[in-house]
């Protein structure tokens, strides 16, 4: 129960019923000014249908919603069951009544029952979810390449064929090629075969972006021949010029087992005919294009932005589940007001070899920190030593916070490149 003083009302937050589907997806819309199709609400209502969902509710009437998919999230070392919280709105007649924060509160024990030591969500408006212990933890660049001449590029691409495939095979074609990247970076979920077809693929033409700005139809391209593992793949989509608008290609997911791979799958897609631009609207921060390029005025990174914000709802599961790449022991004394159960003093004893610990502590402390720069230091894409500069965080014991980013550290940094 969230009271509002001066509104003189009281919001019962509680399960959504599956009666109210369709009144919540109606909130949403109207909060956000969207106006879906038949195809993007019936998807919508299956994935609200199936996830975790909660409503608020002031004297019967529908004033707020919460949903999060249930969802296995890449962790360095292994992977995590994670709550990917979506289709959060609050009517405008009730704002600043406390009811994010309830449902939010629910959410939490929600994920404690359900054993999900990690959530995560991709914020509309970044300022309101730190304030929850949402910390950014991966970042996406966007590339545009020009493609009214061949790409050069600075190693031989990959000799194996190249083959367009029927979207429809895809799923079963590319998830070995995509489940391989799980373990070397953090940051990605696992994929069924209905989150490959909605999803990834979007093969029902339910996606909010289908059919915009003139592109097609997602469209998958393999290498290597049939009958054996792909090497790498690639989803785009293009649009033919007219109506003041080139010809583009739009790269939605590239995936490669090297660097000869990568090199021939770009090579492909900057030589499609009648297009001279090419969209990349997600790719990691170490991406090797960008230093297989021989011309970096002919790639270029056009956008940074966060993507994945991640909360540690259960601070020790979530340390204890990942692996470090060097040893670590030290004291942390952890802030977390939404969380008290995280909040307080800590050791973290951890290392290559596994078995890490995070138990109380009462020796004099190492590092200060929110349990929201945690969450952002946690896979491994932004060292702690960020936050100390910035004056987030604070370094008792001088070398403390670079021992702690060395055993944080990753081979490659964390990336998602779906944003829900």
């Amino acid at each position: 129960m969230t009271t509002d003083a001066a509104a003189h009302a009281t919001t019962d937050i509680r399960d959504l019923a599956e009666a109210d589907l369709d009144p919540a997806l109606d909130l949403c819309y109207s909060v956000f000014h969207l106006k879906p199709g038949d195809r993007t609400r019936n998807f919508h209502r299956d994935l609200l249908r199936d996830g975790l969902r909660f409503g608020a509710y002031d004297g019967g009437q529908l004033a707020g919603l919460a949903g999060a998919h249930r969802r296995t999230l890449s962790v360095p070392g292994g992977q995590l069951p994670c709550a990917a919280v979506d289709f959060v709105s609050v009517l405008p007649t009730h704002r600043r009544r406390g009811i994010l924060t309830s449902m939010m509160d629910a959410l939490w024990s929600r994920c404690a029952a359900d054993g999900r030591p990690v959530a995560c969500l991709w914020p509309s408006e970044s300022a309101i979810y730190g304030r929850y212990g949402f910390g950014a933890a991966t970042e996406v660049y966007g590339i545009e390449i020009d493609t009214s001449r061949p790409l050069a590029l600075r190693l031989a691409p990959d000799s194996r064929p190249l083959r367009l495939i029927d979207p429809a095979e895809a799923p079963a074609l590319l998830a070995p090629r995509y489940d391989a990247t799980l373990p070397q970076r953090a940051g990605r979920f696992t994929r069924d075969r209905s989150w490959w077809r909605n999803g990834a693929l979007d093969l029902d033409g339910a996606g909010m972006d289908a059919g915009q700005e003139g592109f097609g139809a997602a469209r998958v391209v393999v290498l290597g021949a049939p009958g054996e593992e792909p090497g790498g793949y690639a989803v785009y989509r293009t649009r033919a010029s007219g109506e003041g608008r080139s010809g583009a290609v739009r790269v939605g997911e590239l995936e490669a087992e090297s660097g000869p791979a990568a090199a021939a799958l770009w090579s492909y897609l900057v030589s499609i005919d009648l297009t001279t631009t090419m969209e990349v609207q997600g790719r990691p921060a170490d991406d090797p294009l960008l230093y297989l390029a021989a011309d970096r005025d002919q790639v270029r990174v056009t956008g940074q932005e966060s993507s994945l914000w991640l909360r540690l709802v259960d601070v020790r599961a979530a340390l204890t589940a990942r692996s470090w790449a060097a040893p670590v022991d030290l004291v942390v004394d952890l802030r977390d007001t939404a969380l008290p159960a995280n909040a307080g003093r800590f050791r973290l004893t951890a290392g290559p070899g596994g078995g890490a610990t995070w138990e109380p502590a009462t020796e004099a402390p190492d590092i200060s920190l929110d349990v929201r720069e945690l969450g952002s230091c946690y896979l491994g894409g932004t060292p702690l030593r960020h936050f100390v500069h910035a004056g987030l965080a604070t370094e008792h014991t001088p070398g403390a916070v670079r021992r702690l980013d060395a055993a944080l550290e990753t081979e490659w940094l964390p990336f998602t490149g779906e944003n829900h």
